[in-house]
């Protein structure tokens, strides 16, 4: 586990993170992690998880833990994570300065 300034969780994210988690009776622990394939190459997946793993990378925001396996963390590296809310519905996205491109439905991206 590595305290990291390479992503950060958003307050919102948080908040919501930590809402989700009690209703299920879990740690607040939000894994983030990359894997290949959606519309644009790569595509976000986004779990409550049970522990830190050693070789994660570790933000906290208000008592909320966000981990990225190390893999991952090199194509998220400098990204937050915010949770939000419009007319189109609600949803955790990702501000990823190394995508070179995405997709209209936010969770799929290119580097």
């Amino acid at each position: 586990m590595t305290t990291s300034t390479d992503i950060s969780l958003s307050a919102s994210a948080a908040h919501r993170v930590a809402a989700i988690a009690a209703k299920q009776a879990k740690p607040a622990i939000l894994r983030l992690s990359v894997e290949g394939g959606g519309c644009s190459g790569f595509q976000y997946r986004f779990g409550l998880a049970d522990t830190v793993d050693a070789d994660d990378s570790v933000a906290q925001t208000d008592g909320v833990t966000l981990v990225v396996d190390s893999v991952s963390l090199d194509l998220v590296r400098g990204s937050e994570v915010d949770f939000v809310e419009s007319l189109g519905g609600a949803a955790f996205r990702v501000t990823n300065p190394q995508a070179a491109s995405g997709c209209g439905c936010g969770t799929s991206f290119a580097v």
